[in-house]
């Protein structure tokens, strides 16, 4: 069996207005009709394969976590950090409180998959290298010179994967169009699978002092229910770390495999409007000429324009590759090569 570990931590600050602190971009319905939240409970529901998920989150996600887990995920664990100490800590504590055997698939909750049959798929091919002691990266087929993600270099085969020649962070257009053209990368999705014990055996190899930290955590944590709050003062010294540079960049053990399942990190309102175009659904508006409308809006001449309004009626004429988003009394409006930048506003991260 395959334990899912959502990780369910940050709050989207490329999406604001929609998504804020209060209620983060994992916990809204940004595609299709459920939340980004619950499709990947979703995905990680096939009782053959799937034990019950370990959701690790913070304290001001709990209540959306809580009631958007529903009652068919009632064996479902919860791991709440004290803080945010990025994907390396986050994934110990829960790689701490399984069996040493336990085969973890580490799913980021905030992402979009199209094709959930593609996906178990790749998943059981993975849990099957984990089970050997490889620690899994998940490459997605690399459809676009990305600019914005990682990169995973494919090198020899091993079973039903590859070792990973080299990562790559985010690169320029033209090194992104290189590797694109070449064949011979991935996108890095953030995706992973290995065995509870391997992950833990590499982390106090490569991070000492933040493995000690996350086990001195667990053993001094308690449990309410099915809730576990691990040590805070304790968790206090973990270096804030993502597992690819804390483990996957390091050890000697790294492979991949190859994902096609219709991937999307929701990363900006253009992977939004993109995501949208290719599984529509009855609260969005569409036509020919690109444009996509939630809620309230008329537009005349416009292309590639999306508008999503929680309220108020929005016109535009005679637009192109524009954004409008309305969320309450906030109005977002930008070019969509702007989007990137829609985190660095002022009092986006504070609301």
């Amino acid at each position: 069996m395959i334990v899912p570990v959502i990780l369910c931590g940050g709050i989207g600050t490329r999406l604001w207005p929609r998504s804020r602190a209060a209620k983060a971009k994992p916990f809204l319905p940004l595609v299709g009709e459920g939340t980004l939240f619950e499709a990947t409970l979703r995905r990680c529901g096939d009782k053959d394969t799937f034990a019950a998920p370990i959701i690790v989150t913070g304290d001001a996600h709990m209540a959306h976590v809580e009631d958007q887990l529903g009652s068919g995920n009632t064996a479902a664990q919860i791991i709440v950090e004290p803080e945010g100490k990025n994907t390396a800590a986050a994934i110990a504590l829960a790689a701490a409180r399984l069996p040493a055997d336990a085969v973890m698939l580490i799913c980021p909750s905030d992402h979009h998959i199209s094709d959930d049959a593609a996906f178990l798929q790749t998943a059981q091919a993975a849990a099957r290298l984990a089970g050997d002691r490889w620690l899994v990266a998940f490459g997605i087929e690399a459809k676009t010179p990305e600019t914005g993600f990682g990169y995973l270099k494919q090198g020899e085969a091993i079973k039903e994967g590859y070792r990973i020649a080299r990562f790559v962070e985010k690169p320029d257009r033209e090194t992104a169009e290189r590797f694109l053209q070449s064949g011979e990368y991935s996108w890095n999705g953030g995706i992973f699978a290995f065995r509870a014990e391997t992950y833990l055996e590499e982390l106090k190899r490569y991070r000492p002092a933040l493995h000690a930290a996350v086990t001195r955590s667990v053993a001094g944590g308690a449990t309410e229910g099915r809730t576990f709050y691990p040590d805070a003062v304790s968790f206090a010294s973990v270096e804030s770390e993502s597992v690819d540079y804390a483990v996957m960049e390091n050890t000697d053990r790294a492979v991949m495999v190859s994902a096609n399942f219709g991937w999307s990190d929701i990363g900006n309102w253009e992977a939004v409007h993109a995501a949208r175009q290719q599984l529509p659904c009855s609260a969005d508006n569409f036509d020919a000429d690109g444009n996509l409308a939630r809620g309230a809006a008329e537009l005349v001449g416009c292309r590639n324009v999306m508008i999503d309004s929680d309220g108020p009626r929005v016109s535009a004429i005679g637009l192109e590759d524009v954004v409008i988003i309305v969320d309450g009394n906030d109005i977002l409006v930008t070019h969509r090569q702007g989007v990137q930048k829609v985190g660095k506003l002022s009092g986006v991260t504070g609301q």
